[in-house]
């Protein structure tokens, strides 16, 4: 049936509303009269014959023929139910015109409340027939169905509600809302109860599913859902924003598992849009590291604010590919402005120097990001030559070339890790702001050179936070490298957007610090993913429990926490999560020697040397300081906290 052509099924939905209408008429004037009726004039007749066909014209008319059986929901119910009404009252005006004799008048309400309920019963007997009939549907029994609370009983709650009706493959419980204006309510059936209410409904109906449907509140409202939701043993999805379905309705395929970002997030701080496109708007920008998880954001964001070109420099020919790529769909779904922009791609290494020269003058580059750099910190810390190779004189080629051709504006992205380095990369991302800070000194210019440091953003290749997904998809344990380490998190596209915003703020050789929040505890991070997977933690207490958290050591170069400014001369700044930080800048002419002496020793591959130049150069670097307890932890951000 549902393979036969569109016509045939509606020609079939035809007889059956003839059908159900007659069947209606005759059922509301027997049941008026007590006795089972039949016409016995030819007026009578023709009242009982027009009936129908007004009905079928009607419904014709009203689109109830357009309608997919299969689907109909809610609004084609009451689509039904108003050209129902609409076919009574045109058949009840033809009653009045035709009737020699009194009409009982109630047969037209009689005929209106059964039709209505024939009508809208056929249809949805004759959809649920047909879904069963696929052969992708799976038939589940009432008791079978899994059963879910819906968080939110707002248009998007009420909405996945019916969805999830629609699929037949869950069954809802219950709704909870804050709202207690709401509690005791019942929507489409379901009641709304209060949170206090949560652990006897889990409990008593084996609830397994919350799904969250809160896709506009504030980021401090999901997390406080989320906090609610963690002692259950019950896994969370959420819905996204309706605006980003582009159905423009809620599907059961929406529905995603709990992200990170919906528990570490925070509630995004307006840019200040005129600044920053003053600075890039009509320019020619130049992203290094262009296909890394902050220079790609970077390049989705600088996108928006209509740079005349925007060149893409990447080492990696993959990540290169991907994000030009990416970028030619945004420009092509969102035309306008944006896609008058010109994205050149640029694979090379920004120790080509040459490369880099022949890039910024051939294109004549006026605002450069660099987010080029070795991150991985076990990695750079067993490669400490390639990683001061890249990162330090990495910097140091693209910033001269800046400088020689007159680059308005030069942004690093730094790191938290800058700060009294335990290791390798943390040293060599110090070593760039400091050349950085000395060529803004000493040597002054039309270059203005600035330095954005923060910590970890979530999410990024290699990121803690992605790790822990994969190890809990499969099936643990959980690795944590020590009880006791906090990391600060921030999400990529705040973390993009305070760098942009920061870079238009600059003045030159400032070294801006953005306000990560506050601290988390990496092994209770841990535990919330697993809790909200909707497993156990496997410990000593729970023995019986899912997945298990192993502690591995900490690693080369790693410590307890990470620290975001080496003094205490900060100021804020215009937007409230950026600061400035004055910070002590070695004089240039030092600085060159030491650069002198580090390039000698890579030549040599004297790796002890090396770190003895990185001692004396890098105030505060010490690799033994992995062993800093949380006792030590700055008053500046705040100290840790469990994640809820």
């Amino acid at each position: 049936m549902v393979e036969r052509p569109r016509w045939f099924k509606r020609c079939l939905l035809v007889v059956n509303d003839v059908v159900m209408l007659s069947l209606a008429l005759w059922g509301a004037y027997s049941l008026r009269l007590s006795e089972l009726y039949i016409p016995d004039t030819p007026t009578l007749w023709l009242l009982f014959i027009s009936a129908p066909v007004i009905g079928v014209i009607t419904f014709y008319a009203r689109g109830l023929y357009k309608l997919v059986t299969r689907f109909i929901g809610q609004e084609g119910t009451t689509r039904i139910y108003l050209a129902v009404i609409l076919a009574v009252l045109f058949w009840a005006l033809l009653v009045l015109m035709l009737s020699p004799t009194p009409h009982p008048r109630s047969v037209i309400i009689i005929y209106g409340l059964i039709a209505a309920g024939l009508i809208r019963l056929s249809r949805q007997w004759a959809g649920s027939s047909l879904l069963r009939s696929l052969p992708n549907h799976r038939g589940v029994s009432f008791d079978q169905r899994p059963r879910v609370v819906i968080y939110g009983a707002g248009p998007t709650g009420v909405q996945l509600l019916r969805a999830l009706n629609e699929a037949e493959m869950h069954k809802t419980v219950a709704f909870v809302d804050p709202d207690p204006s709401l509690h005791g309510q019942y929507i489409h059936g379901v009641r709304v109860i209060s949170q206090e209410k949560l652990p006897k409904i889990i409990t008593r109906e084996g609830v397994h599913e919350v799904m969250l449907a809160l896709p506009h509140a504030r980021r401090s409202q999901r997390r406080e859902a989320l906090a609610a939701l963690e002692p259950f043993p019950v896994e969370v999805k959420t819905v996204p924003d309706l605006e980003a379905i582009a159905s423009g309705r809620v599907e059961i395929s929406d529905l995603r598992p709990i992200d990170v970002e919906d528990l570490l997030g925070r509630d995004p701080v307006a840019p200040d849009t005129e600044l920053i496109a003053g600075h890039v708007r009509d320019k020619v920008v130049m992203i290094t590291g262009a296909g890394g998880s902050i220079g790609s954001e970077l390049t989705r964001q600088l996108l928006t604010y209509e740079p005349k070109t925007l060149i893409l420099f990447e080492l990696s020919e993959v990540a290169l590919y991907e994000i030009s790529m990416e970028i030619e769909a945004i420009q092509q779904k969102r035309g306008g402005a944006i896609s008058q922009t010109r994205v050149v791609t640029v694979l090379g290494s920004i120790l080509d120097r040459r490369l880099v020269n022949r890039t910024i003058a051939e294109y004549d580059v006026e605002v450069i990001y660099h987010a080029a750099a070795y991150k991985h910190v076990p990695i750079v810390e067993m490669n400490a030559f390639a990683g001061i190779q890249n990162n330090t004189f990495g910097t140091l080629a693209l910033a001269e070339e800046a400088l020689e051709l007159g680059v308005e504006r030069f942004v690093l992205i730094s790191s938290d890790k800058a700060v009294r380095p335990t290791n390798v990369m943390g040293a060599s991302k110090r070593l760039s702001e400091l050349i950085l800070q000395a060529i803004s000194e000493e040597r002054p210019g039309s270059t203005i050179f600035t330095m954005v440091r923060f910590g970890n953003v979530l999410d990024s290749s290699g990121s803690v936070v992605r790790r822990f997904r994969n190890q809990i998809e499969q099936g643990g344990p959980i690795t944590v490298t020590h009880p006791e380490i906090i990391r600060y998190f921030m999400s990529i596209p705040e973390a993009a957007q305070l760098v942009i915003q920061a870079g238009a703020m600059a003045a030159g050789g400032e070294v801006f610090v953005l306000d990560m929040g506050t601290p988390v505890k990496i092994a209770d991070l841990a535990r919330t993913m697993v809790r909200l997977s909707g497993l156990q933690v496997r410990d000593e207490a729970n023995p019986e429990g899912d997945i298990a958290i192993e502690y591995c050591g900490l690693r080369p170069g790693e410590k307890l926490y990470e620290e975001l400014l080496l003094g205490e001369n900060t100021t804020g700044t215009s937007h409230t999560r950026i600061f400035k930080t004055h910070e002590p800048v070695l004089p240039l002419e030092e600085l060159e020697t030491t650069l002198e002496k580090l390039d000698d020793a890579m030549q040599r591959h004297d790796e002890p040397d090396l770190q003895e130049l990185l001692r004396t150069t890098v105030e505060g670097y010490d690799q033994s300081g992995a062993s800093h307890t949380l006792s030590t932890l700055p008053d500046w951000p705040a100290a840790s906290r469990t994640v809820h």
